[in-house]
Formats: structure tokens, C-alpha cells, sequence
């Protein structure tokens, strides 16, 4: 899912900071562009191992681009698709298995048709790219 998209969007919050798409964002500068709580943040990291920000001096957190988009995707599978945390971890964990697979069929391997979780997974990555768009287009 997250790690289906290989760059991170170009934020509403990098826009307002100045900051390039590839620099780093500290936890309040991705709890304002994610439209959430600080705290919410710190929560999901704790119950999803992928999302892993680089702690330095005192704890502070930076957010790489990377983790930046799987928190939108986690984002959207909570709030807007409906899934539980533990959906959703579900979720990531088959990501990385069919990543694999998704691997191996393009080396040449079988290709399988999607599921509903999966098509589910795409369509709101559509719909994030869709809107980084209309940000982009004006």
C-alpha cells in the first residue's frame, strides 16, 4: 500500500514551509498536513511497526518522506475506508507479501487477479494522487 508509492506527495505543509518533497517534517508539521493529533501520531506508531520516524536529541521526531505517505494511507484506511487498527496492520502485512508477489510476476511468475482489499488499497491511493493533483493544478 504505502509502499506502493515511491515518492512521497508533494504536502500542503512542504508547500507552506518551504520545504522540498524529499526533506524531512517534524511531527507537528505531519499532524497539521494529516489534519490530526500529535498525539495520534505517537499512538500509531506504537501499534504499527512500519511507521518508524528517526528520533534525535531530547526524542524529537523527523518523519521521512516515505512515512509520511504511509501515514496518509493509514489515514485513509481508518477514517475513510472504515477498517479497524488491526485491519489495518493486517493490511500492511500482506502489503509486503504481495509486494513479493507483485515481484515475482513481473520477473516472469503467474499474475493473480485483485481482491477486494487490494482494489480497495489502490482506489484510495487513486484518490490521494487525484487530489495532490487539484492541489498542484491550482
Amino acid at each position: 500500500m504505502a509502499q506502493l508509492a515511491q515518492s512521497a506527495p508533494n504536502s500542503v505543509a512542504g508547500r507552506r514551509t518551504g520545504k522540498s518533497a524529499e526533506a524531512f517534517r517534524t511531527i507537528s508539521e505531519v499532524a497539521e498536513e494529516l489534519e490530526i493529533p500529535q498525539h495520534v501520531l505517537r499512538f500509531w506508531e506504537s501499534k504499527f511497526a512500519q511507521v518508524k520516524p528517526l528520533k534525535r536529541g531530547g526524542g524529537r521526531r523527523y518523519y521521512r518522506p516515505e512515512d509520511v505517505v504511509l501515514l496518509h494511507n493509514i489515514r485513509t484506511l481508518l477514517y475513510q475506508e472504515g477498517y479497524t487498527i488491526k485491519g489495518v496492520q493486517k493490511l500492511l502485512r500482506e502489503g509486503n507479501a504481495r509486494r513479493a508477489e507483485a515481484d515475482a510476476a513481473a520477473d516472469g511468475g503467474g499474475a493473480g487477479s485483485l481482491n477486494d482489499a487490494q482494489r480497495r488499497e489502490i482506489r484510495a491511493i487513486i484518490d490521494e494522487l487525484t487530489e495532490l493533483k487539484k492541489l498542484l493544478a491550482g
